[in-house]
């Protein structure tokens, strides 16, 4: 099986190539080596490698620089899914794509199935929405994976964020009323590899992110917990607990974006743990890195 990576240098690429190695022939690409704005150059990367199975995990993530720089998420996360997944219908390829919790407006007090309109509240969220929609309309075999609160060592982050300002600064004021599930990359690129390896004939759209649910402002108190217990930081900061209505940011954020995922574990049997177990085990791996 030849599998083609896009977003191979990002903070879930990198996990990606981890998990897919083992599945076959892994070609990734990266902003280095392909410009996701041209679809001349997405087209001749599909056409030169011709692979069995697209992974696309490229993105803009920069959800408050998107609200200014729309032609370029715009470019990203709408344009080049579609010519992907054009490509990928073409040759009979298979395509797998990641997309988001925020193509909700946060309004529902459960939830989120697949099925649930969506009304995005940010040029980010609206890119990405319009990202599914241009797969969809290809009509190929393409299998789009919305998750939520995604971290891990590579990349930025909040957890790594909140670790460097942890070591800054005594407060933090941390918003409080935001509700979401925080995904680690290593959970969601072993599921990934199980998709392609056990699920081939799935397609459409599913959900997948961490089990229960929390606020960022005890996903903070979380990361400090376990960092202090494993030495990656001294002594946490005091956190405070601020609405978002007195924490404003040019991107507006879903005040609910958690997903039901029992979808897709009940047609594939694939599920992710706790959120707290992929953190713990996220510090840990940083913890031994740092060895």
């Amino acid at each position: 099986m030849k599998i083609l990576l896009f977003g191979s240098a990002g903070q879930l690429g990198c996990e990606l190539k981890r998990s897919l190695v083992v599945q076959g022939d892994l070609i990734t690409l990266d902003r280095n080596s392909l410009d996701l704005t041209s679809s001349a150059a997405i087209q001749k990367a599909v056409a030169t490698h011709h692979p069995d199975v697209i992974v696309n995990a490229a993105a803009w993530t920069a959800v408050d620089k998107a609200e200014t720089e729309q032609i370029a998420a715009r470019a990203v996360n709408a344009i080049a899914p579609g010519v992907l997944a054009v490509e990928a219908a073409r040759i009979g390829a298979r395509l797998i794509h990641f997309s988001t919790d925020y193509v909700f407006d946060g309004s529902k007090s459960s939830p989120y199935a697949e099925a649930d309109t969506t009304a995005p509240v940010s040029v980010y969220g609206l890119t990405k929405r319009d990202g599914e929609l241009a797969i969809l309309a290809a009509k190929g075999n393409a299998l789009i994976l919305r998750t939520s609160w995604v971290y891990g060592i590579h990349g930025a982050n909040f957890m790594k964020t909140m670790l460097r300002l942890g070591r800054k600064r005594d407060e933090l004021s941390v918003v409080d009323d935001q509700f979401g599930a925080p995904t680690w990359t290593r959970h969601l690129a072993d599921a990934t590899a199980m998709l392609i390896a056990g699920a081939p004939a799935t397609k459409g759209i599913f959900h997948l992110t961490a089990a229960g649910r929390t606020t960022w402002h005890d996903y903070a108190a979380t990361i400090f917990a376990e960092a202090m217990r494993l030495g990656l930081i001294e002594k946490a900061p005091l956190l405070r607990r601020v609405a978002s209505t007195n924490w404003p940011t040019p991107a507006r954020r879903p005040t609910n974006s958690v997903l039901d995922c029992s979808r897709l574990s009940q047609i594939t049997g694939i599920a992710l743990p706790d959120w707290r177990v992929g953190l713990v085990d996220c510090l840990t791996d940083l913890h031994l890195a740092k060895k």
